[in-house]
């Protein structure tokens, strides 16, 4: 159909009107029985997949499911897909084949089994055809119809395939689960802000799995940041596949960029720290730079990806810059706030990469300086005009150059966090550590900080001395009088 949506076995939507009404008699049989049912989501990829995740689990609770860690209890099982790496789809098959087994085990309870996500939108009838035990495949703008197609389900049998691209309405009707969702959260909180892109790398999948660019309305996004600090969340990230590409109307106040965004959230009482990702060299405008120099509740770390050093890969990629513009723009971005620490993806052995193309990758770290860093091999993804160019590399050859790469990312990783020993870091304690009377939370620059003390400070920023590192860690130290401080503030 014309918006990408398909049913299967001669399903037919039913109107809004009924659409709705189903939404809501589900709720209302929900309410009247106890949680019975249960449902397991497994999550691949990125952060917006487990945003996603997170609130398919808020839009299923009314209907009476409680969220399980194993598939073997569960009445209803997600895989919420990414189709980002090579392979993934084959993983989702392998996972599946799982699932049926213990589907069709002899006396087991009915299961049904959904496939959302990136996978779910490039390969849906696909995994209709060749997943006979899948009963829903939904693509990432389509889920939240989970509930009404559960509703469905109910009265007609049948399996349905849902890949529409109507992202307005998934937002609104998200927006009815975001207090209940709030209720769940921790100290620390996704927002999605922005879905899909216009880039059209070449090397990525994105555009034809997530849609074209949309941004949620400010007013919006307010509202559930507020509903959010009201019930405890200290900070906020906001997700987009290009965040700052986010444009709106600033809450009856004129156009806004995502730097205006920020300066509104830091608003708001209760919420101390703001962070976004994930960025673009292109739309990274001088009111989101001026933004990060002077707002104080915006965090000094920003995951800017350039994928290469070299000119004539970048314009192979489609990236839409070339080397100097991005190395000019982190000098930018680090006038306007010094103490940023830089995140970046990259992707080594895209085809017609030679051997000086590669160092020029390794010149550019060199030159800019990374905190932290992901890195791969390029990898065909099938509909992406990389997958149709000539010269790709060898695999042994693609294997060395990520090594290669690799070595010098985790040198400047490491280098960066030992530039923080000695020094005194406000950090937000998010759980419990593995240690009787540790506690795990995140400095300003995103790095894990681990130190003993009391469970009452989960939730509050305290001071920490940083008296060392771990492999993947800061170890801390709690000053007394850091730790009297949060606890009276927390009381």
């Amino acid at each position: 159909m014309a918006d990408g949506r398909h049913t299967l076995l001669n399903r037919l939507d039913p109107p809004p009107a009924a659409a709705a009404q189903a939404r809501a008699s589900a709720g209302t049989a929900a309410a009247q029985r106890p949680s019975a049912r249960k449902v397991h989501i497994k999550t691949y990829g990125c952060q917006m997949n487990v945003y996603d995740s997170r609130r398919m689990a808020d839009l299923l609770a009314p209907l009476g499911y409680a969220e399980t860690d194993a598939a073997e209890d569960a009445d209803l099982v997600v895989l919420n897909t990414c189709h980002i790496r090579e392979k993934a789809a084959e993983k989702v098959y392998s996972e599946l084949g799982r699932l049926r087994r213990i589907k069709e085990a002899p006396g087991r309870r009915p299961m049904k089994i959904a496939v959302a996500g990136c996978v779910a939108q490039a390969e849906g009838p696909e995994i209709a055809a060749r997943a006979p035990v899948v009963d829903f495949v939904l693509g990432p703008q389509s889920y939240h119809r989970l509930p009404e197609l559960i509703a469905r389900d109910a009265r007609e049998k049948g399996r349905v395939l849902e890949t529409g691209f109507d992202v307005e309405a998934k937002f609104d009707v998200l927006k009815d689960v975001y207090g209940a969702a709030a209720a769940n959260e921790g100290p620390t909180a996704f927002v999605t802000v922005q879905e899909g892109c216009d880039k059209f790398c070449t090397f990525c999948v994105v555009p034809y799995t997530r849609g074209a660019e949309v941004s949620r309305p400010g007013s919006a996004i307010l509202e559930e940041a507020r509903m959010l600090a009201d019930r405890g969340v200290r900070e906020v990230t906001l997700l987009g596949q290009n965040v700052n590409a986010w444009a709106s109307d600033g809450d009856g106040q004129g156009a806004w960029g995502l730097g205006e965004l920020c300066r509104a959230l830091a608003r708001i009482d209760g919420l101390d720290r703001i962070r976004f990702t994930t960025s673009h060299p292109r739309d990274m405008d001088d009111g989101l730079i001026a933004a990060l120099g002077e707002e104080p509740k915006l965090m000094p770390y920003l995951h800017l990806p350039v994928q290469a050093g070299s000119d004539k890969i970048l314009k192979a990629m489609n990236r839409g810059h070339d080397a100097d513009h991005y190395v000019r723009l982190i000098d930018r971005i680090r006038a306007a706030r010094p103490d940023i620490a830089l995140s970046g993806d990259f992707i080594v052995g895209f085809p017609g990469e030679s051997e000086a193309d590669f160092e020029a990758t390794l010149d550019l770290v060199r030159e800019v300086t990374f905190a932290s860093a992901f890195s791969f091999k390029y990898s065909r993804r099938p509909g992406t005009p990389g997958a149709a160019m000539g010269g790709h590399a060898p695999e042994d050859t693609k294997a060395d150059r990520l090594k290669r790469l690799q070595a010098l990312l985790e040198e400047q990783r490491v280098a960066f966090n030992a530039a923080t020993v000695g020094r005194r870091l406000p950090v937000l304690f998010e759980k419990p550590g593995r240690r009787a009377g540790q506690l795990v939370g995140r400095s300003p620059y995103l790095q894990p900080v681990h130190a003993m003390g009391p469970h009452g400070l989960i939730g509050e920023i305290v001071e920490v001395d940083i008296v060392g590192t771990t492999p993947n860690a800061l170890a801390g130290e709690m000053a007394g009088e850091a730790i009297a401080a949060a606890e009276k503030g927390a009381a």
